[in-house]
């Protein structure tokens, strides 16, 4: 589903952010990235959403190779992948339904379809009957679920995640991990960067260790 294949980012400062790294995740498949800040993991899921490109190497998604899409081509391939952000990127101005809708709208998706889906997404991470809250209304973990529920309600086949539990305590992280796990097992690729290892160890499923952008080792949970 993602293959890395000899992928190099350098910034144009002169940081190297990746350095020849070679990896892949199955379709279906659930995956950490780990490693120290500035390991590399943030530049990898950029890539992979296409917010970046690499300096050399070949990526492929899908089995679309990502350097054979241009600027035009971009917001249709982002459609297959839900993003999840550590500080939520949410419209503070707007309640949580059109929060989770904006995806939806972007795509041009018919309106009498849009409540039916903004409501299964958010009963999908407990917050159906919030609808018209603001996020300033709601928790740091029910803002996080509520950026779970805007990645994906296009239901898209890979959600990526960056950091997602980095500003939660540890009950609630474990608890949006776990909404992950539910996701994937309903045969969503998934691919989470976290430096948490007592959180990973939890949820039982491969590691993708990343040293000074490369890669430095992979295990099974």
């Amino acid at each position: 589903m993602i293959l890395f294949q000899g992928v190099a980012k350098r910034y144009p400062s002169g940081r190297e952010a990746l350095a020849d790294l070679s990896l892949e995740v199955a379709q279906g498949e659930m995956v950490f990235l780990t490693g120290h800040s500035g390991a590399g993991k943030s530049t990898a899921l950029k890539l992979v959403a296409l917010i970046e490109r690499p300096t050399r190497g070949r990526i492929l998604v899908a089995g679309q190779n990502l350097a054979a899409i241009g600027r035009r081509g971009i917001p249709a391939y982002r459609r297959q992948i839900g993003m999840v952000f550590q500080d939520h990127k949410l419209l503070h101005d707007r309640p949580i339904w059109d929060n989770v809708a904006l995806p939806l709208v972007i795509q041009g998706t018919p309106h009498r379809e849009l409540d039916k889906r903004v409501r299964a997404a958010l009963d999908q991470v407990g917050l159906l009957g919030r609808e018209r809250s603001f996020p300033i209304e709601l928790s740091t973990g029910e803002q996080q679920r509520v950026g779970i529920a805007r990645a994906v309600v296009g239901k898209p086949p890979i959600l990526i995640a960056d950091e997602p539990t980095g500003n939660l305590d540890p009950e609630l992280a474990l608890e949006v991990m776990r909404l992950f796990r539910r996701f994937n097992e309903v045969g969503v690729t998934v691919v989470i960067a976290s430096h948490d290892l007592h959180l990973i160890e939890q949820i039982g499923v491969r590691r993708i260790a990343l040293a000074a952008g490369r890669l430095a080792g992979a295990a099974h949970g």
